[in-house]
C-alpha cells in the first residue's frame, strides 16, 4: 500500500446488508423471491406485467422499513471512516437500501438505484417514496397514473453515475470491495480499473471470489470491516 493515501474508493455489495436482515435476492437458480429475474428485474418484465413488478418492490420496501432492519457495524464504521479520513472518499454501493445513509454516510453513489425512490417515465424526475405505489398512483409531475416505475437499475440498463465512479477509480490510491461477488458487470471491472492506475486493492468478503485483488480478508462484514478501516486510518 502507498505510504501516502489521499483518495479511497469503497464498493459495497449485498454481503454488507445481508447481516442487517436484507435478503440477497440474486440466487443461483435464477430466482428472486421465487420470481424469475426476467419477470421482476428487466424493462421487458415491467412492460409485460407492471403490477407484478410493483408488488415485488413494494414488498422489498416494506421489509427495508421494518423495525428489524438496521445498519450494522460495517455500515457504521464506513460512515465513521468517511468523517475521519482527511483525504477524498467515495462510497459506491450496489445495494438499493438506505442503510449507508442511516449509518451516516454522505459521499455515496447508489449505482443500482434506490428502493425509496420512484421515477417518472416521461420526465425522468425522481421522487422519494416510502409507501406502496403501483400503476394507479398519480405521478407528482404529470398528475396522471401509469407513469411511475421503481428507481431501480434493471438488467440491461446502464448503472447510474458511471462517469463519477470511473473518475474516482482512476484517481484513487486504495480501492476496497466489501461483500460483493464481483461477478456483475461493470462492478466486476472496478478493481481492475483501480489496479491499472496503481491503486492498492483489497477484497473483504465471506469467501474469495477468485479476483486478483492485492489483499483478501475473509469474514463477516460486521467483523472484518471495522478492523480493516481502523488499521487503514492509522496508516493514512
Amino acid at each position: 500500500m502507498s505510504a501516502r493515501t489521499e483518495s479511497i474508493v469503497v464498493l459495497t455489495g449485498a454481503g454488507i446488508s445481508a447481516e442487517s436482515g436484507i435478503k440477497t435476492f440474486r440466487a443461483a437458480d435464477g430466482l428472486w423471491e421465487n420470481h424469475p429475474i426476467d419477470d421482476v428485474a428487466t424493462p421487458e418484465g415491467f412492460e409485460r406485467n407492471p403490477q407484478l413488478v410493483y408488488e415485488f418492490y413494494n414488498q422489498r420496501r416494506q421489509q427495508l422499513l421494518s423495525e428489524q432492519v438496521r445498519p450494522n457495524a460495517a455500515h457504521s464504521y464506513l460512515a465513521k471512516f468517511e468523517h475521519e479520513f482527511p483525504g477524498n472518499f467515495l462510497l459506491i454501493t450496489q445495494n438499493v437500501d438506505n442503510l449507508h445513509e442511516r449509518a451516516g454516510s454522505e459521499n455515496l453513489v447508489h449505482m443500482h438505484g434506490e428502493l425509496l425512490k420512484m421515477r417518472c417515465l416521461n420526465s425522468q424526475l425522481i421522487f422519494d417514496i416510502a409507501e406502496d405505489f403501483n400503476f394507479d398512483t398519480n405521478c407528482r409531475c404529470c398528475h396522471s397514473p401509469g407513469n411511475l416505475r421503481p428507481h431501480i437499475v434493471w438488467f440491461g440498463e446502464m448503472p447510474l453515475q458511471m462517469n463519477k465512479i470511473n473518475q474516482a477509480l482512476e484517481s484513487c490510491d486504495v480501492f476496497v470491495a466489501i461483500g460483493t461477488s464481483g461477478n456483475v458487470h461493470p462492478a466486476s471491472d472496478f478493481y481492475q480499473t483501480a489496479k491499472i492506475h496503481r491503486a492498492h486493492t483489497a477484497e473483504l468478503n465471506l469467501e474469495r471470489t477468485g479476483s486478483r485483488f492485492d489483499e483478501h480478508i475473509i469474514g463477516n462484514a460486521s467483523e472484518v470491516v471495522p478492523k480493516y478501516l481502523e488499521n487503514l486510518l492509522q496508516v493514512c
